[in-house]
């Protein structure tokens, strides 16, 4: 599948040196009503924006990025977001595992920083079934998340774990997914849902359809707050947010990824609530206010108060 590994196998990682840890901290802790929620880091690569996005020019991609004091290859990152929902804690996506190369595949590590292992997590949400999101689930034939409960909307898995669906571009997600996501299907451990469920109290799956068939955001909201979880919504902050028309070469549907991101963007702004993001620069959390045709990105501000306002 050359379009994602140009997007996480680019000749940028690979002058990188391997590590067996990450040099960042890799959590970060914030509230939302009740709940608390703990932004972790899977780990970040370099994207190059001039291959992968599209019904942009490049010319276009480099005042963009200038502006944000960007390049056109960019460092993504790879965000997961942890709650603790009626004692159980709840992760929402499981990173990549070994699939990207040495700089990402770090979400175990993050979670034993805040004193956690991946077997004591007991629910994960996934947005949708790209293995950057679902590749750490597995790492080579054994569950990572052995105790977990996977949920996974239903017409996400009705179209990756139907191989009648595949198309010679998508012949790596499909073999991924059955590698991936195969082995918590067969032992009875995921559980699929329409859009608009409520999946567990507080969290609220929502259509999100486009980057795939099945993606989905999920809203938690709590006294009066929120806080929608948009998974691939975006992929490059520096273009897509003054520019929400521009999509990837990896949308499955580019036409309704981009709608789909211009009507979450729009109501984000208009209602004030947050947004967390898989690749904004970690923690990926924040607002948006218009400006222009697209829009400006307010990054939760370091607290030491676990509230981030």
């Amino acid at each position: 599948m050359k379009q994602m590994l140009l997007f996480f196998l680019l000749a940028g990682w690979q002058s990188l040196s391997a590590q067996s840890q990450m040099d960042q901290p890799g959590y970060y802790r914030v509230r939302l009503g009740d709940y608390n929620i703990t932004a972790l880091s899977d780990g970040t690569v370099p994207i190059h924006l001039h291959d992968i996005l599209t019904h942009v020019s490049h010319r276009e991609i480099d005042s963009l990025t200038t502006l944000s004091f960007q390049t056109p290859t960019e460092e993504a990152s790879v965000n997961a977001y942890l709650l603790k929902v009626n004692g159980k804690n709840v992760l929402i996506d499981a990173g990549a595992a070994e699939l990207y190369g040495p700089t990402l595949g770090h979400l175990p590590e993050s979670l034993r920083k805040i004193g956690m292992t991946p077997e004591q997590i007991d629910v994960i949400l996934i947005t949708h079934i790209h293995t950057d999101h679902t590749g750490g689930l597995m790492l080579n034939d054994k569950m990572v998340f052995p105790n977990a409960t996977i949920y996974i909307s239903k017409p996400e898995v009705d179209f990756w774990m139907n191989e009648k669906n595949q198309t010679p571009r998508l012949a790596r997600w499909f073999k991924e997914a059955a590698d991936k996501v195969g082995p918590y299907l067969k032992a009875g451990k995921v559980k699929t849902f329409e859009y608009g469920t409520q999946i567990l109290p507080g969290i609220t799956a929502l259509d999100a359809h486009g980057h795939t068939p099945g993606h989905t955001c999920y809203l938690l909201e709590s006294k009066g707050e929120k806080m929608l979880f948009i998974g691939d919504m975006i992929h490059a902050a520096s273009v897509q947010l003054p520019d929400p028309a521009v999509t990837i070469n990896f949308d499955v549907d580019e036409k309704t990824a981009a709608v789909q991101r211009q009507k979450t963007f729009k109501d984000a702004a208009a209602r004030g609530y947050w947004l967390a993001a898989d690749h904004i620069s970690f923690p990926g959390i924040g607002h948006l206010r218009p400006q222009g045709k697209g829009y400006t990105w307010f990054p939760i501000s370091y607290s030491t108060l676990g509230n981030g306002q």
